[in-house]
């Protein structure tokens, strides 16, 4: 059993990339493919797909590399909140990811957002982590 499963969902990426993997495989939860859906909208991820097993479910991601230089889309990948210790924000304390190159996630009362779309919707709620 994993305690902090969104801090498990970015190493299990994290660590894909510096081995240099083209897919990585994640046990799948209704948050995680949210993640999922906003590191693929925001550019970060080349495609994914979910499947169903029968039990939990898994997350396929192909991961983005830049096909000159071969470095991985995602510079970092840093978890803000965790079980030990909640940071919230309201919508005008979100902090901005390398003045505005990156994006930070939040769980918020309207579903989990990027920095941007709580700032439009003006909600705040907690910080997951911050992606650039």
């Amino acid at each position: 059993m994993v305690t902090d499963p969104i801090a498990d969902f970015l190493t299990r990426i994290r660590n894909a990339q510096l081995a240099g993997h083209r897919l990585v495989e994640i046990p799948a939860s209704n948050l995680k493919k949210r993640l999922t859906e906003i590191l693929y909208d925001q550019g970060y991820i080349l495609k994914y797909k979910f499947e169903d097993d029968n039990k939990q479910g898994l997350i396929k991601i192909a991961l983005k590399y830049d096909p000159s230089t071969k470095q991985p889309a995602i510079r970092s990948l840093e978890r803000v909140s965790r079980p030990g210790l909640r940071q919230y924000a309201k919508p005008a304390e979100i902090k901005r990811v390398i003045n505005g190159l990156g994006v930070a996630i939040l769980s918020t009362s309207k579903g989990v957002l990027t920095d941007k779309q709580a700032k439009a919707q003006n909600v705040g709620g907690e910080v997951l982590c911050y992606i650039s």
